[in-house]
């Protein structure tokens, strides 16, 4: 997913992009244990257009994946929307302080600075694939639920609530550990 930059003018232009479910797994970083699947390709919507010699991207990103709940354990499509923008300047002689940096100038033709919405640009050609395998990995829920009201399992018979009522009785919560303070004002007022 490539850009050249000798073709950017003032006016925006349309940069369509689809990343495959194949795609998405080369980008993870090794021996990451992701537990989802990509459910149909990621689309980005780009429009690039450059003012001076900065270059500005903007757009969104959309796609599914498959997760499984944090109450429930069921697996569902989950859905991925996300906004996007970038400014890039020009690189010059400068060298990012970050090894990293160093390695993705040279690779992409491009590399972020600690915020994900500026960068350095070097050449006449910018790869995204690294750009657009971060939106996707900041999007991605850290905490998947089904639903908002997912009443989850059971404590002590692992009954999908959602589904099922069970007989257990529901456990009572430890008190407050500031409980003992409404004590302390009891015994004042004696």
């Amino acid at each position: 997913m490539k850009i050249q930059l000798d073709s950017l003018e003032a006016t925006p232009s349309s940069h369509p992009f689809e990343a495959s479910p194949a795609w998405w797994q080369e980008q993870v970083v090794a021996g990451r244990d992701l537990d989802h699947a990509v459910d149909g390709p990621f689309r980005f919507e780009t429009e690039a257009y450059q003012v001076g010699e900065d270059v500005f991207l903007r757009g969104t990103f959309s796609g599914a994946i498959q997760v499984e709940c944090g109450r429930c354990l069921q697996r569902y499509r989950h859905a991925l929307r996300e906004r996007f923008r970038l400014v890039l300047e020009p690189a010059g002689d400068r060298q990012p302080p970050d090894p990293e940096g160093v390695v993705a100038l040279e690779r992409d033709g491009m590399c972020l600075a600690e915020e994900l919405e500026l960068g350095w640009y070097r050449g006449h050609e910018i790869d995204l694939d690294a750009f657009f395998s971060e939106l996707i990995s900041l999007a991605l829920p850290l905490q998947p639920l089904c639903d908002e009201t997912c009443r989850g399992l059971c404590a002590h018979c692992g009954a999908d609530r959602n589904q099922t009522e069970c007989n257990c009785e529901e456990e009572s919560r430890p008190p407050s550990p500031f409980a003992v303070l409404a004590n302390l004002r009891t015994r004042e007022n004696r």
